[in-house]
């Protein structure tokens, strides 16, 4: 699975020892061509990492020849040495590739705050540079895990192309252009601006509404290559559309996997004046502290709903509003509707329906519930 499905491309990990548990830290992923066309969204958090800050030049000119990356360390907040090193890892991958540094993405995640340990990462670059092989997509995906439990993989194929994906994240997930770390893949042939432009389309509506947690990494970043090795030139609107199911299938990934989540939880807001409006009240409920610790105690308490879609400034009347959890009917017209006893919160898949009777449109964010164990887990991270 994963990034070396598409023809074009190949991938390896390494252990460069960033890790205290030993697993491998280092992923690189080459594209071969024949072209190397590239796209990328990054986290829109004014404090950005070096590796951001990089990135995002190298690929300003809708071109990268590969990406490495490494857990084990964030590289935020290092400063000029931190630049520094990032520069230095993109040099490293450039010499073993034979390419230029400055067709090189850089991805780094992990604690911020905290220098890389250089004489391990660039040993572990050269590592991961020799064992670069077409099936090493899996391989990659498990590199890049931190707190994850899972690696994150996911494909498309069909129409003599395909796409594939890679991605890791399970805490910090909150929306800024992209989420956590993804690396996508396709053989179709399309010109950089095409790649940006479904790129920016398929992360609004899928990681862009991942929000597990809403704190936004100074991390993340979602990058897109095409080698066009395939052949197969496509419409933007086509390939758009098979690009946004495998951000979709990897964002919901994000969510199964976020740190110490009992319940994947849909919040869909319906009957809309807008999109944006319908975005903006599945969010406030989504972020809701008091809702998500209610579904963690299997409570369908649809008070609380109500009280963070009334902080919003969507257009509604508070008695037209209606709420179903899991398909009961639990608030009519802003009041009561079926007994809360009649919802089941038991399975691990949670729908909230928010109907504002304001209009026609709609929007869903996903996330998760909010446990004792995600409390444990960021209560001792960095130590």
């Amino acid at each position: 699975m994963s990034v070396t499905v598409p023809k074009g491309f190949r991938a390896a990990a390494a252990t460069a020892g960033l890790k205290d548990s030993g697993k491998p830290d280092v992923a690189l992923v080459v594209n071969d061509g024949p072209q190397q066309a590239a796209a990328a969204v990054f986290t829109s958090n004014r404090v950005a990492a070096a590796p951001v800050h990089w990135s995002r030049q190298a690929i300003s000119d809708g071109r990268a020849d590969a990406v490495v990356l490494n857990s084990g360390g964030a590289n935020a907040c290092t400063g000029a040495e931190g630049f520094q090193n990032t520069h230095a890892t993109a040099e490293k991958t450039a010499a073993l590739l034979g390419i230029s540094a400055g067709d090189v993405v850089v991805c780094s995640t992990g604690l911020i705050g905290e220098q890389l340990p250089m004489d391990k990462l660039l040993p572990g670059v050269e590592a991961a540079a020799a064992a670069l092989s077409d099936d090493g997509g899996a391989a990659a995906a498990g590199a890049i895990m931190t707190t994850d439990t899972v690696p994150k993989q996911a494909v498309f194929a069909g129409g003599g192309y395909s796409i594939g994906g890679m991605a890791k994240g399970a805490g910090m997930l909150a929306p800024g252009l992209a989420t956590m770390l993804v690396v996508i893949t396709t053989d179709a042939e399309l010109a950089p601006a095409a790649l940006q432009a479904a790129l920016r389309e398929a992360t609004r509506v899928t990681f862009d509404r991942t929000d597990s947690d809403g704190c936004m990494s100074t991390n993340d970043t979602v990058v897109l290559l095409s080698s066009g090795a395939s052949g197969v030139v496509l419409g933007i609107e086509d390939f758009t559309a098979a690009l946004t199911g495998v951000c979709a299938d990897l964002a919901r990934q994000l969510i199964t996997d976020a740190e110490g989540a009992s319940h994947d939880i849909a919040v869909t807001t319906i009957n809309a004046a807008s999109e944006r409006d319908a975005e903006t009240v599945s969010r406030a409920v989504a972020r809701s502290n008091l809702f998500k610790t209610a579904i963690f105690g299997n409570d369908p308490n649809w008070g609380r709903v109500l009280s963070a879609v009334g902080t919003t400034d969507a257009v509604f009347e508070p008695d037209q509003l209606n709420v179903s959890m899991n398909g009961v009917p639990v608030c009519r017209n802003g009041g009561v509707g079926e007994s809360r006893d009649l919802v089941d919160l038991g399975s691990r898949d949670v729908t909230v329906v928010i109907d504002l009777q304001a209009g026609r449109e709609s929007a869903t964010i996903w996330t998760n519930d909010l446990t004792h164990e995600y409390v444990h887990e960021n209560s001792a991270y960095s130590s």
